[in-house]
């Protein structure tokens, strides 16, 4: 590798050991990016000045899965899934003798074999006696990763040669196994496994086009802790084709994102909450994207103040379901333009109907507040007798506009340096929304700084 007589290097991550060295290295591909730590990463970055890189793994782990919905990261998902291949049933059970059997002989009497996952190594031969106690009819063998190699590798090619038709095993057989025939998994303590985890092991079943199923038996469904239901309900509700992005979603909301950089898996983030910390990461990289460097002193733009003095909601008869009234909320809230503005009001009448007269403000406040942001507004006030619009300091607007303005206008007039004061009675909420609109499209485009 050092001298360079080698093109392509297959190896573990020994490949980044420090005595490890390449001539020339200008790609680092690595699969099931899941196993790797955070140290790993540290050690691929000091590598990988000018490499590129590319990431394979069914389960993300939430630290790289927050930079890729970030955009520090370029992700595409591959979610077709090989021909005549089918969903894994899954089920959640109560641990019982009844269930056990029923489970692996349906799995025997269809000429298919069982990987029976027991995780202590201990305790793996007790299991094995009450398994051949259980179920005469099969042959069972054991696997784990504190056999001799040429014992566990003997294992190995008896269970693919359907010599042994019940693997009991532990989770040595996470990655890389594939057996066609084996088609049923029975995972006792199921609730002790991560999310990734679970999905790695309930991908060994169900490799060709045979039905599959994997049992996850826990001691007691009562008695979960609530993380470990939100994993089991997540793996149970996701067991169509592609659907470890959506877990590795799950696993990021239970888990929560890491840091971007440095070691730790879940940083400060849990002092600023994810939705800001993500505000925050994005505001960051458009800067820097765009060339500008970011001012930490204020990193997120206020977002202008505006009251019009009328109720601006969604109405509980209107859209019903407190849930589904929160996420327009939130949409419109972080809605950048008023095209996406117009998308989401599409939506609502089209999910709910007519807009009330509530409904209908709201959607004027976000316009406003969309419109307001490049003209400097920081809050409008609009009254139904008085309009009052406050700038900040050095708005982006030529003045030679606004003294224009207060010329032409009898009813305008300037409050102190920052306010412009407009005296017009208006009873109607919209009415007063066009005005503050047609007042700020009187002061022509705001003059924008071009970026070099």
């Amino acid at each position: 590798m050092a001298d360079g007589t080698i093109d392509i290097v297959v190896g573990t991550h020994k490949l980044l050991s420090e005595s490890t060295h390449f001539k020339d290295l200008g790609l680092l591909i690595i699969d099931e990016e899941h196993r790797f730590g955070v140290r790993h990463k540290e050690q691929m970055k000091a590598l990988r000045a000018e490499v590129d890189v590319l990431t394979l793994t069914a389960t993300p782990i939430p630290r790289t899965l927050g930079m890729a919905l970030e955009g520090l990261r370029d992700l595409s998902v591959i979610a077709t899934a090989p021909q005549r291949r089918l969903a894994i049933k899954t089920f959640v059970r109560t641990e019982g003798n009844g269930v056990i059997r029923e489970a692996v002989l349906r799995e025997l009497k269809r000429g298919g074999q069982v990987y029976f996952l027991h995780n202590e190594v201990e305790t793996i031969e007790n299991r094995r006696a009450k398994l051949e106690e259980l179920l005469p009819e099969a042959r069972i063998s054991v696997a784990h990763g504190q056999m001799p190699e040429r014992q566990l590798e003997a294992v190995m090619r008896d269970f693919v040669a359907q010599r042994s038709n019940v693997l009991l095993c532990s989770t040595i057989i996470e990655t890389g196994i594939d057996v066609p025939t084996a088609n049923t998994i029975v995972m006792s303590r199921a609730d002790k496994f991560g999310l990734a985890q679970l999905h790695q092991l309930r991908g060994r079943v169900g490799r060709s086009h045979h039905q599959a199923y994997a049992y996850l038996m826990v001691p007691d469904l009562e008695g979960l802790t609530k993380q470990a239901q939100q994993r089991l309900d997540a793996i149970q509700a996701m067991e169509e084709l592609g659907s470890g992005f959506y877990l590795a979603m799950h696993d990021l909301e239970i888990r929560g994102a890491g840091e971007v950089l440095g070691e730790n898996q879940s940083g400060n983030m849990l002092e600023v909450g994810f939705q800001l910390y993500n505000e925050m990461l994005s505001e960051a990289v458009r800067c820097l994207k765009a060339g500008i460097e970011p001012d930490l002193l204020s990193p997120l733009n206020v977002t202008t103040d505006i009251n019009l003095h009328a109720p601006a909601l969604l109405p509980d008869d209107f859209c019903g379901d407190v849930h589904l009234r929160l996420s327009f909320y939130k949409k419109l809230a972080t809605a950048k333009t008023t095209n996406q503005i117009d998308a989401l009001l599409e939506e609502i009448i089209d999910r709910f109907g007519k807009l009330p007269a509530q409904a209908q403000t709201l959607i004027d406040v976000h316009r406003l507040r969309v419109l307001c942001l490049p003209y400097g507004v920081i809050k409008v006030d609009a009254a139904p007798a008085v309009i009052t619009i406050t700038f900040k300091k050095d708005p982006p607007i030529d003045t030679m506009k606004i003294i224009q303005l207060i010329q032409k206008n009898k009813h305008i007039k300037l409050a102190g340096n920052e306010k412009l004061r407009i005296e017009r009675p208006l009873p109607d909420a919209a009415d007063r929304a066009k005005m503050v609109r047609d007042v700020l499209k009187n002061l022509g485009q705001p003059v924008t700084l071009e970026l070099k």
